[in-house]
């Protein structure tokens, strides 16, 4: 008997050893959960960030901190999570401009795409929309995406396009945008979404290829003319705006971004799949789908294992774009 007493204490002691994280993931969160956002609060990754962390804060009761840390399209908050302790009470809401397109457009990141974070969970699809200023419009004489492309055709570098950033989808749809179409603009970049929506209302720049959520509530309300969403089918949000490739019309143009939770390497399996499985059952709430489909993303959890797949398709798609662009930064 004491030796079947000793041989279970020492497969217990070697299971324990072989599942690292399980009795962390068992107690998580025990304390409060900090969101990283490489971006300033009111853009797309804020939003989003925001709606699922009050959700999660509840669920877990437990605080949940949205943490801006805006620069450089996505990189500065983004290496500043793949440095930050690895135990599940940091997380990233990344996008695919930090991990699908950063890798190609920059010689060199403060982190490693592929190798210094795990993958949580998906989170949202969001399309991006075209959209232009009423003034802008009305002195081009652009009411639609074709008008759009025809007026860029025959003023070259004139128009200006404004992005949340260098590499960032809002500046690689633009991009893959003037590239199919033979057309050109003149490129500014800024340090998110909310300060290039305040200067396209304004008037400063002409033209974005903004994430959908950040640009509704202008669009909605008229300060802002949508032309074309970006994705192959249009979006529930603005059902009756078409997509560029039906519009303009530009054949097979497609730039689909999504949003998703990523945690430092080395953060035990357990604690990300517990994470991936909470919020799973926090998009599956019909109140939450509501709120999220009214900012303009279509909820998309999923699990770690299919999150990498996700990762690892986007790094080569949205590196052929990059490169088919020619678009660079350093």
């Amino acid at each position: 008997m004491k030796r079947l007493i000793s041989a279970l204490a020492a497969a217990g002691l070697a299971f324990g050893a072989a599942v690292p994280g399980i009795a962390a993931a068992q107690e998580f969160p025990a304390k409060p959960v900090r969101i990283i956002v490489p971006y300033p609060p009111g853009g797309t990754t804020d939003m989003v960030a925001r709606l699922i962390g009050d959700q999660l804060a509840i669920q877990w009761k437990q605080t949940v901190l949205v943490d801006n840390r805006p620069g450089a399209g996505g990189i500065v908050g983004t290496g500043t999570a793949a440095k930050s302790p690895a135990d599940g009470y940091t997380l990233l809401m990344g996008s695919v401009g930090e991990f699908g397109i950063n890798p190609t457009l920059y010689k060199k990141l403060p982190y490693d795409a592929a190798a210094d974070f795990v993958p949580v969970t998906m989170v949202a699809k969001v399309p991006n929309v075209v959209v232009v200023s009423p003034a802008f419009a009305e002195r081009a004489h652009v009411q639609t995406l074709g008008e759009l492309i025809a007026y860029l055709k025959a003023h070259p570098r004139h128009v200006n396009m404004a992005s949340a950033g260098n590499g960032t989808s809002t500046h690689l749809a633009g991009e893959l945008f003037q590239r199919m179409t033979g057309t050109e603009m003149s490129h500014v970049a800024y340090k998110g979404s909310s300060p290039a929506i305040a200067d396209l209302m304004g008037g400063s720049v002409d033209v974005m290829f903004d994430n959908l959520p950040a640009s509704l509530p202008f669009i909605r309300s008229g300060k802002l003319k949508a032309l074309a969403v970006t994705t192959p089918a249009r979006s529930s949000a603005l059902p009756n705006v078409p997509t560029v490739a039906a519009a303009g019309p530009v054949p097979g143009f497609d730039a689909s971004p999504w949003f998703g939770l990523l945690a430092p390497r080395g953060t035990p399996a357990a604690v990300a799949q517990k994470i991936s499985q909470d919020l799973t059952r926090v998009l599956g709430e019909p109140a939450v789908q509501a709120k999220m489909r009214e900012l303009g993303a279509e909820p998309a959890p999923s699990t770690p294992d299919a999150f990498a797949e996700v990762l690892k398709k986007d790094r080569q798609k949205w590196g052929d774009i990059v490169r088919l662009s020619g678009a660079s930064v350093d």
